[in-house]
């Protein structure tokens, strides 16, 4: 069986979560805890809230054990991007680009 969490629209690029999410993936969700408490990334601690969230669902909606469970899938998806712009040399303007993420996390306790 299995359980989703989804985290829209953070604003965190969605390159720089990837960074993390990859690190987590296929492993026991006590492993995949410590390993997010000791990744010193800005993205580390909403993914965390996140696979908490993924282990409650689980644990609350549909009767698992939290201790058998393990993130099965993780994945980020773009978001909507916020578009900006600061003033250049001779009248220009820049334009700066600030990226948004979609974040799913599936947590399962069925090794297939």
């Amino acid at each position: 069986m299995e359980a989703k969490a989804y985290l829209n629209m953070i604003r965190i690029s969605p390159r720089k979560a990837r960074l993390v999410v990859d690190t987590i993936r296929t492993k026991p969700v006590a492993q995949a805890i410590a390993m997010l408490h000791n990744t010193d990334k800005r993205s580390a601690e909403p993914i965390l809230k996140l696979l908490n969230s993924a282990i409650a669902n689980a644990v609350n909606n549909n009767g698992m054990d939290a201790d058998k469970l393990f993130v099965k899938t993780v994945y980020v998806n773009e978001g909507p991007t916020l578009k900006r712009f600061r003033p250049r040399a001779h009248g220009r303007a820049y334009e700066i680009l600030k990226r948004t993420s979609h974040i799913t996390i599936i947590v399962s306790d069925e090794r297939n």
